[in-house]
């Protein structure tokens, strides 16, 4: 600030003799004021002079301090370039170092791989034995080894899923199971009439017969009148047509007017009563099972499979109980029952058209299905529940395991005699063509399998595998209700004489 200062005391002197030059212009102002006001501009010059040359002498004393601030930073800058200059030689230096040792220890590993081949040679010459064959060997050997350790973990494995599944199935189809109260009644071909007297079958007959041959051509039914007391037997296997011949029957008893023409007036009657009991059996199902806003042709679908058996089970009782199966099997895993109740419910649709439709009564079912806009998941699972279509769905699963259960529950079913004896016979066909096998026993209505095998021929690792060869021939190759288990049985015995 000493120049700004300087600059003033110089403005002041120079206004100072201004001001005087203008005081002497008027002549207003004494020689002793003149005088005051010329020593007070000399004092102003010389002090802004002072002040000038002290200015002055500080700028140049700040001028060569920084000049030496500026002379000692150039010699810090040349020292530290001259270090840089030294560590660039330094590892210049340290790189050359560096890659003669790189190429020393490739020379060096050269030689040792060469004497090391040679040293093979030499010893595969004394040994007479190549290496690549040991080493094959070798690699073989402990292949099969690893094979070997495989197996034994991958059958520990198995059996272990196979116990948790067993058990986990075994408790989630207990308590499905245990909740299901259902009859236990099967179909026949036949239908008995009561009569109210005995006087009624020649009514029935009437003369020459006119009146039996006239209902059994317009019912298309066997009318057998016999022996038994106060009773006819309506004998066809055509469930619908049987039923209908039952209620005209019935009801040709009670007014007690016999003949063609009240024969065709009461068939006439009965068909319509029985197409209404057909309405009412559909609507009765969705009721019980608790399945709502399904098309109209698929309740009168169902409610025609009232009188449709199958093995003398009636379908319509077995699609209701297995719709109860499949929802208490889904409530046990967790999930929504809705949809599975619904599955299992249309699973045999088929069955009421598939003596007008040619195809498998799955396959038909879901065509049915699909054609009244039903979900795609129960489409899939209609037609899976035979495996005509690989089960991708869990409800298709769960579909399959209601339709099993309620199939395959004591006196749901029945066979003849015939049939019983050529599937099991089939069943041990099948599992006697497979190599190694020495006897086989269907057993447990031929639920149940023993397979004895050759201890020589088919090792305890292989019998796992024969197991399960035999038990996917058997679905393959043959219809069942249920499912049958296979067991391959393996028993070495070894004897020797102390002679």
């Amino acid at each position: 600030m000493d120049w700004v200062v300087a600059i003033i005391g110089l403005v002041a002197g120079v206004s100072l003799g201004i001001g005087i030059a203008w005081l002497r212009g008027r002549g207003e102002t004494s020689e002793g004021m003149l005088r005051d006001a010329e020593r007070a501009l000399e004092r102003a010059e010389s002090e802004a002079k002072r002040q000038a040359i002290t200015y002055r002498e500080a700028e140049e004393t700040a001028l060569e301090v920084r000049r030496i601030e500026f002379q000692a930073t150039e010699d810090r800058l040349a020292q530290r370039e001259a270090t840089l200059e030294q560590r660039t030689a330094n590892l210049a230096q340290r790189e050359q170092n560096v890659q003669a040792r790189e190429e020393e220890a490739t020379s060096a590993r050269a030689e040792a791989e060469r004497l090391t081949e040679q040293a093979r040679m030499e010893l595969e010459q004394v040994a007479q034995f190549d290496s690549q064959a040991a080493k094959a060997a070798l690699l073989e050997r402990v292949e099969d080894e690893a094979r070997r350790e495989a197996m034994v973990v991958v059958r520990e494995l198995e059996l272990k899923a196979r116990e948790e599944a067993d058990r986990r199935g075994r408790r989630i189809l207990t308590s499905a199971i245990q909740r299901l109260a259902a009859d236990v009644t099967s179909d026949s071909t036949v239908s008995v009439v009561p009569l109210p007297s005995d006087d009624m079958k020649g009514r029935i007959i009437g003369r020459d017969g006119r009146n039996i041959k006239a209902f059994e051509a317009v019912a298309g039914v066997d009318l057998v009148v016999d022996d038994t007391p106060e009773a006819v037997t309506i004998s066809t296997f055509d469930p619908v047509r049987r039923e209908i011949a039952r209620v005209a029957l019935q009801n040709l008893v009670v007014d007690g007017r016999i003949h063609p023409a009240s024969i065709e007036e009461a068939y006439t009657k009965a068909q319509s009563e029985v197409e209404e009991s057909v309405r009412d059996a559909g609507e009765w199902a969705l009721l019980d099972v608790g399945v709502s806003r399904m098309h109209v042709e698929l309740v009168t679908l169902m409610g025609r499979l009232k009188y449709r058996t199958s093995y003398g089970q009636n379908v319509l009782g077995h699609c209701v109980e297995a719709a109860h199966i499949a929802g208490m099997l889904a409530s046990e895993l967790g999930i929504d029952p809705t949809e599975a109740k619904r599955a299992a419910l249309l699973h045999d649709i088929g069955k009421a058209v598939s003596h007008e439709v040619g195809g498998s009564h799955a396959l038909v079912g879901a065509e049915i299905a699909r054609r009244f806009d039903e979900d795609p998941a129960v489409v899939h699972a209609i037609e899976a529940h035979h495996n005509e279509v690989e089960p991708r769905t869990l409800l298709a699963v769960l579909t399959q395991a209601a339709d099993a259960v309620s199939a395959s529950r004591p006196g749901a079913r029945r066979e003849t005699l015939e049939s019983y004896v050529r599937r099991l016979e089939r069943i041990e066909e099948m599992a006697a063509d497979f190599e190694g096998v020495d006897r086989v026993f269907a057993m447990q209505a031929g639920r149940d399998v023993r397979v004895v095998v050759d201890p020589g021929k088919v090792s305890d690792l292989e019998a796992g595998d024969l197991a399960r060869r035999i038990a996917k021939r058997i679905e393959s190759g043959l219809q069942y209700p249920g499912q049958i288990q296979v067991t391959v049985i393996r028993e070495l015995r070894s004897s020797a004489f102390a002679r």
